[in-house]
């Protein structure tokens, strides 16, 4: 029986992609770039924010500097607007955001710890969590810090081991992302790639996913 289940944020326990292209539009246009339509951050989305921003910018003004001076217009706006349109479980237009927060009171009770995982800078990671399920039990919440690699580089993983003290045996890493199955690949757990998420199934495939799941009840089964 597994005794931790990881789960990736971003297009796994919410659907924060309008939030998220809402945020970058604003520093985009703030500093004079062109926007982009929410529905194209899917795929800008899924390194951390400065890669977001990366992505989102002009090829010629991708530079150090300039990320950096977009970054900081962004978590402005972010920081405060951040659940604007993010789902909130049971209200969610996909249900699956509302029966990932069932499976996240189901887990608990039955004696296996839940963490966070995500690539999104920490406070804010924290900050969305606590707002949006605010009588779930989380073990740990992780989000990306100053000096520390991102995903899918595993130290925020093993960060998370640390803090459960659980064996990578016992973890269950669940993600909708490439990035999340290489991360789980790397920190050497078990591997759940969700298809309600921003990637495709080909890509959960191509990075080696150990599981593919479609809905969150699918999941249980996994922990035996």
């Amino acid at each position: 029986m597994k005794q931790l289940v990881i789960f990736d944020l971003d297009g796994t326990l919410i659907n924060s992609i309008k939030d998220l292209g809402a945020a970058t539009n604003f520093a985009l246009e703030k500093n004079g770039f062109p926007t982009h339509p929410l529905e194209a951050y899917p795929m800008y989305v899924g390194n951390g924010v400065s890669k977001l921003i990366e992505r989102a910018l002009p090829e010629d003004q991708r530079n150090e500097a300039m990320i950096k001076k977009i970054r900081a217009d962004f978590t402005t706006y972010y920081d405060i607007h951040n659940t604007v349109f993010s789902y909130i479980p049971n209200t969610a237009e996909s249900s699956f955001f509302g029966l990932t927060e069932e499976l996240l009171e189901h887990l608990p009770e039955n004696g296996i710890k839940i963490a966070v995982a995500s690539n999104k800078y920490d406070a804010a990671a924290k900050a969305l969590v606590t707002t949006l399920f605010p009588s779930i039990s989380f073990a740990a919440i992780e989000g990306q810090k100053e000096g520390v690699p991102v995903k899918p580089d595993p130290s925020v993983v093993f960060e998370i081991l640390g803090a459960t003290q659980v064996k990578k045996a016992d973890v269950l890493y669940v993600g909708d992302s490439g990035v999340d199955m290489e991360t789980a690949r790397r920190a050497c757990v078990d591997s759940v790639g969700v298809t309600w998420g921003f990637r495709s199934v080909d890509e959960l495939r191509a990075n080696y996913a150990n599981h593919i799941v479609n809905t969150p009840e699918e999941i249980i089964p996994l922990l035996d």
